[in-house]
């Protein structure tokens, strides 16, 4: 997406309106620390030198972040130099240990996304054993590498503190984990990331950390594209959230949709006479988000869908309810159908050339592993005489491929943030799709117009398909990725 200069001045504007926002409904909160995990992505250079980058990362690079002044309410736990670490490991390490310091300081815990949070909890339950030692030692663990990380975490570790290394100790030791956040953090008051979309998944497992008496806040809308909107009632449900649009982040318009969520035209380009303006959306209607932004895009099609829930005066508030032919995601990454497909379709050409064949294949989003990972389900049938067992290799190869062919995102995700786990085929028995096409007609599908899903979400399909794996196979390594 191309960027301006003016876009980091309306991020900043729009992270200057959600503390006004969050004390209308919790107080004290300039009062102590925010201990979000904030991380910066590879970048690289066009051939002309222009930076491609992620969002984010252009901003926690920029003067609005780097300068920014001295507010009580934007007191983070880390340093900056901690944060910009480009080793995410490494960077995670440092800032948990100045979370853990700071412990009876933290009023706020959180990070962008649910996913990043997750995997910061999951790597503090793999490594608490060394983040204490350092804290009992007053010494950073050589693991630690990055010059900058070590010259800023000096402060924090300047002499031992055998006292906090044995609070933690017992807390991390010898007590269970549901609930641990309250504990490490007794001060706490709310969590924030975007809780919304895709990253819904993930709240049972914030629950469980929570012990769910912690709230889950998502206080802010928006995309690479855009910044589009906040919460006006952060401390709602992260189901009932609603977003109140901030015209002046973009021109919206919006294609109204049919049918619930059956979009009224399949074309890349939507007539003119098609779009709905900001001001003409009804309430309880459906509508994917077009915009036109200040820094080049032109009635862009962000792909997001999204129902009208109420007005706050005049401006309409908007319920995020899916991002259109995404199937999977896990953290940043997005594969819509599509692009599994032929990943899919270059993958099981190794499978022919051993003389089998993919029958049939859908997938589904595992998060109950951290990190997250895709599942394919596959049901395959040999061309040749005898029954023979699968050749592990074969199907790890098939993993491979299907990593290698799947986007630049997908590949940064798995190679370097290690925010995806490795991909993961699941051989089901013959018949096993017939099962699953008998199942879903008797839920009302018509028997007709019948196409495998692409994508299983949970449920009974979910279930019956788990039943009828024979084996299954993860991608050996890392896919090929380079900045």
């Amino acid at each position: 997406m191309p960027a301006i200069s003016e876009d980091l001045d309306r991020r900043t504007y729009l992270y200057s309106l959600l503390m006004p926002i969050m004390n209308k409904y919790v107080s004290g909160l300039g009062e102590g620390k925010a201990m979000y995990l904030l991380f910066v992505k590879a970048e690289t250079l066009t051939n002309s030198g222009i930076p491609v980058r992620s969002v984010l990362t252009s901003y926690y690079k920029s003067p609005h972040f780097l300068h920014r002044k001295h507010d009580l309410y934007n007191n983070y736990t880390s340093p900056d130099e901690v944060i910009l670490c480009p080793d995410s490991q490494q960077s995670m390490y440092c800032q948990l240990l100045c979370g853990l310091v700071e412990r009876q300081h933290v009023l706020r815990l959180g990070a962008v996304f649910a996913s990043a949070f997750l995997r910061s909890i999951s790597f503090l339950e793999q490594h608490w054993c060394d983040l204490v030692n350092d804290i009992r030692i007053g010494k950073l663990n050589s693991n630690v590498t990055n010059t900058e990380c070590r010259l800023a975490m000096e402060g924090f570790l300047a002499l031992p503190n055998p006292e906090l290394a044995d609070e933690l100790e017992e807390i991390c030791g010898h007590g269970p984990w549901k609930g641990i956040l309250g504990r490490l953090w007794p001060n706490v008051k709310y969590i924030e990331a975007v809780l919304t979309g895709t990253m819904a998944q993930y709240i049972p497992m914030l629950e469980f950390y929570s012990g769910g008496r912690i709230p889950l806040v998502c206080t802010m809308y928006a995309s690479s594209e855009s910044y589009f909107g906040v919460n006006l009632r952060p401390l709602c449900k992260p189901t009932d959230v609603s977003y109140t649009i901030l015209p002046n982040m973009a021109y919206f318009e919006f294609i109204p949709l049919e049918d619930g969520l059956r979009v009224t035209d399949d074309e890349e380009v939507v007539g003119n006479d098609k779009l709905v303006s900001l001001v003409d959306v009804k309430v309880g209607c459906y509508y994917e988000l077009v915009v036109t932004t200040f820094s080049g895009l032109y009635r862009y099609r962000v792909g997001d869908v999204l129902q009208v829930t109420g007005f706050y005066n005049r401006v309409p508030q908007f319920k995020f309810i899916c991002r259109r032919n995404v199937i999977l995601s896990i953290d940043t990454d997005k594969t819509n159908e599509e692009d599994l497909h032929n990943s899919v379709t270059r993958a099981k050409k190794i499978l022919e050339d051993r003389n089998h064949i993919l029958l049939e294949y859908t997938s589904y989003p595992d998060t109950s592993t951290v990190p997250g990972h895709y599942v394919l389900f596959w049901e395959i049938k040999s061309t040749c005489e005898g029954v023979k067992p699968l050749d592990p290799q074969l199907l790890e190869s098939c993993c491979i491929s299907v990593e290698e062919s799947l986007d630049y995102i997908y590949r940064r995700c798995r190679a370097h943030d290690k925010s995806v786990g490795p991909l993961e085929i699941r051989v089901v028995e013959a018949g096993a799709f017939d099962a699953l096409m008998d199942l879903l007609v008797s839920q009302g599908s018509s028997i007709n117009q019948y196409k495998t899903p692409r994508c299983i979400e949970s449920g009974l399909a979910l279930k019956l398909l788990n039943s009828k794996v024979t084996a299954s196979f993860f991608s050996p390594r890392d896919p090929e990725w380079t900045v």
